[in-house]
């Protein structure tokens, strides 16, 4: 993957990323305020779907990148976009 996604994806991603810093400042002031554990929880784990969700639309534009630009270097396509997957799990 050379690129980053189209302008339209960025716009989503950069929406997601927003929503998610916004999530995780509401984790930081919960903590300094003491708030109940399982709130923090819950909120810790709205921001890591929304982080992924954003990774996944990256990695998601980067193959459907590769697939209309007709790589030729499929395996090494491959590769890196195992790579990539790999470091989400």
């Amino acid at each position: 993957m050379t690129k980053t996604p189209a302008v339209a994806d960025q716009r989503a991603i950069v929406s997601r990323l927003n929503r998610a810093n916004g999530q995780l400042a509401a984790v930081v002031r919960m903590i300094e305020e003491g708030r109940d554990c399982e709130q923090v929880v819950n909120q810790l784990a709205a921001v890591s779907k929304a982080v992924n969700s954003a990774a996944f639309a990256v990695v998601f534009g980067g193959l459907k990148q590769c697939l209309v630009e007709e790589r030729t270097d499929a395996d090494e396509v491959s590769a890196r976009l195992q790579k990539v997957l790999l470091a989400l799990a």
